[in-house]
């Protein structure tokens, strides 16, 4: 006899079972993932001695992960199945998973509402998702067999002595993340045909708790990353194989050179686009955490003087109200995310007096204190002063509600990362700016790693509810993520991510993460330009 725990209750029992099986005799439903002793574990494990373990579903970003792996695989089969042609996921979108189904004719609706119907078949069919751990030899002669060679280059250069491919139905797949023990947890999704053969895979919003979106057409995000994406396709690095070889054949700096000229484009093509409109006075910068509104605007300012504009750089952070102010939400937490967490009224009294050609110092908000600063910059209006702001609310008229928005151009940005590893797992936006934000907290904020994924949840609910709903408001979006910049946040993260303790809340999360860049070649930062956007965050 063995005991299993999950939270207060305590089962026996007499014969090994799974930990899906457990989470069943507990009432568990929809659970994705177990946690024992601090680590995960799949559900398709066996248990056979005493154990306390939590279950995670999609509530948790780990669940959630897991949730889209699963759906993801559960619609290649039904499109496999169905036409015999392969689907690239190319990239994650707001609400949902960006994919092209490589067919020879334009999808129909009858072709959707099959894959619908395959779909929704194999949630009630209750698929098994079957692991298979092979040495990542076996896994790459498998994958060369199957003319998949960006996978193969890829589990070839992993650091485990196991690779763990799935099978669901007669296909061998493999998503870097555990799978859910079946397709029957797979329940809750929507798809929207985009046109193009192209698909967005509508997930469950961890925003909503668990329930479904209704599916926003972002279309300038769409066409921005598919615009990178071409452009990597041209240049021969559409995978992160690609990047890899460079980093071995000590090729990587003129692919960095390369990633930085595209930048500086982008930067001169907007500001090209600003200058060409004479009413606009300010130009307004929104972004989510970590998509590089700093460097961006300063970069755009200096373009501004060298064409003889005066630039006037503001930040709504400096304008927060001290931390003892701080809004709160419903659970008592300081929310740093709403437009209250911004002091309005000095904000907008400042850009009034401005516009009356005063002179007004600007704050500067120390967030180790929490608590603005005054350290005597003092700016004025000129005749030909251009204003940049930027700040997470920057797309929302609330926040200037009495400038007329003529005056106003408003630029978007967020880091769509445009290399994929292979065809079937693309580089998370959210990861990539999870990882930027540790190494910029914990070197500029003195915030610790548990506190930087403490508050990520919070973080993300504030772009869930106060960026994304005006994406579409923006003037022109920028690509902010270089394609070499893991290689090199890798070697400034891990030790940071290796610190967090075995019993932190904190932990498995970092682990996900420490194994989120085992297939990144680490690229010295020595070679990183100086005014790289990546600076912003590295130093």
């Amino acid at each position: 006899m063995f005991k299993v725990k999950y939270q207060n209750e305590v089962k026996s029992f007499y014969e090994p079972l799974t930990y899906y099986e457990a989470s069943k005799s507990f009432g568990v439903n929809h659970a994705m993932v177990a946690l024992v002793n601090y680590e995960l574990v799949s559900l398709s494990d066996k248990i056979n001695s005493d154990v306390e373990v939590d279950f995670l579903d999609i509530s948790h970003v780990t669940g959630y992960k897991i949730y889209q792996a699963g759906l993801k695989y559960m619609f290649l089969v039904s499109v496999k199945e169905l036409f015999d042609c392969d689907v690239k996921f190319l990239h994650s979108v707001p609400k949902g998973i960006l994919c092209e189904v490589n067919l020879n004719h334009e999808l129909t609706s009858e072709d959707l509402t099959k894959i619908k119907g395959k779909m929704a078949e194999l949630v009630s069919s209750h698929e098994t998702f079957v692991p298979y751990h092979l040495k990542p030899i076996d896994a790459y002669n498998y994958y060369m067999q199957v003319n998949e060679e960006e996978k193969a280059k890829m589990v070839k250069s992993l650091s485990s002595d196991l690779i763990t491919l799935y099978r669901l139905k007669n296909n061998f797949n493999y998503f870097y993340t555990f799978m859910p023990y079946d397709t029957s947890s797979l329940d809750r999704y929507s798809i929207k045909y985009i046109g193009n053969n192209r698909i967005v895979l509508v997930c469950p919003s961890l925003a909503l708790k668990g329930r479904l979106p209704d599916y926003v057409n972002y279309d300038n995000i769409i066409n921005n990353f598919m615009d990178t994406q071409s452009w990597l396709q041209t240049i021969h690095c559409p995978y992160l194989a690609n990047v890899n070889d460079l980093v071995s054949e000590q090729k990587i700096k003129n692919f960095i050179a390369i990633n930085e000229l595209r930048f500086h484009e982008d930067i001169l093509r907007c500001s090209e686009k600003i200058l060409q409109n004479k009413d606009v006075k300010f130009v307004l910068i929104a972004g989510p955490s970590s998509s590089g509104k700093t460097t961006t605007t300063k970069r755009l300012s200096i373009y501004f003087e060298s064409k003889g504009y005066d630039a006037i750089h503001l930040s709504t952070d400096d304008f927060f109200v001290d931390r003892e102010f701080t809004p709160r939400n419903e659970k008592g937490e300081m929310d740093f995310e709403c437009l209250r967490a911004i002091d309005l009224e000095l904000f907008n009294n400042t850009l009034n007096r401005l516009l009356n050609h005063e002179e007004v110092e600007i704050p500067e908000f120390n967030f180790k204190e929490g608590k603005k600063i005054y350290n005597g910059n003092y700016v004025k209006l000129k005749e030909n002063s251009i204003i940049l702001i930027e700040g997470l609310h920057c797309l929302n008229d609330d926040l200037l509600p009495f400038i007329d928005n003529k005056y106003k151009f408003k630029l978007y940005l967020s880091p769509f990362m445009p290399l994929n590893i292979d065809r079937h797992n693309y580089i998370s936006t959210l990861d990539l700016r999870l990882i930027r934000r540790i190494v910029r907290d914990c070197r500029t904020r003195g915030v610790s790693v548990e506190n930087t994924i403490l508050d990520w949840k919070m973080v993300r609910s504030g772009e869930e509810n106060y960026i994304f709903p005006y994406v579409s408001q923006a003037d022109m979006i920028i690509n902010t993520a270089l394609s070499y910049e893991l290689g090199v946040l890798k070697v400034y993260a891990l030790p940071l991510l290796y610190s967090v303790a075995l019993d932190s809340s904190c932990y498995s999360e970092a682990r996900r993460l420490i194994k989120s860049l085992d297939p990144f070649f680490t690229i010295n930062s020595e070679i990183v330009p100086k005014d790289s956007i990546l600076r912003e965050f590295i130093g």
